[in-house]
């Protein structure tokens, strides 16, 4: 049984700090190895000539890992970042983003993500970024 959009709000909402939860990330969808948050657009998260922060994205890469960890596994387990990295490929002005990640390896104690950041109605990725995950449960 795959973890429910429904159950990964859940997951979201008791498992993450409150300037993560500030965000506004929902869960889109979920799969067997995947899941897809949205990032809202805020002028909160803008830089410097209106782009979407970096750091917020990278939040936002992070936090749809766990996500699909959680959906691989059928719920939460205790888990780390152990490794990051995340490449911009261009802005984000005034649109949420979509945010899609997708296990590659997933082992007993750790878990490998591709994550693909789109702002809403474009094609092209704005970011991309890796992941590694050390589980702890």
């Amino acid at each position: 049984m795959t973890l429910t959009p429904a159950d990964a709000e859940k997951v979201l909402a008791a498992n993450f700090a409150p300037w993560v939860l500030d965000l506004g990330l929902t869960v889109v969808e979920t799969g067997e190895r995947h899941a897809v948050l949205r990032l809202p657009w805020s002028a909160r998260l803008a830089r410097e000539g209106g782009g979407m922060s970096g750091q917020a994205l990278m939040a936002a890469a992070d936090t749809a890992t766990v996500i699909a960890v959680a959906a691989a596994r059928d719920g939460f387990v205790p888990m780390t970042t152990v490794q990051q990295s995340t490449s911009f490929q261009r802005a984000v002005v005034d649109a949420d983003v979509l945010v899609a990640a997708r296990i590659t390896k997933l082992g007993r104690r750790m878990a490998f993500a591709d994550i693909t950041m789109t702002a809403e109605g474009e094609r092209e990725a704005a970011a991309r970024a890796s992941t590694v995950y050390a589980l702890l449960g």
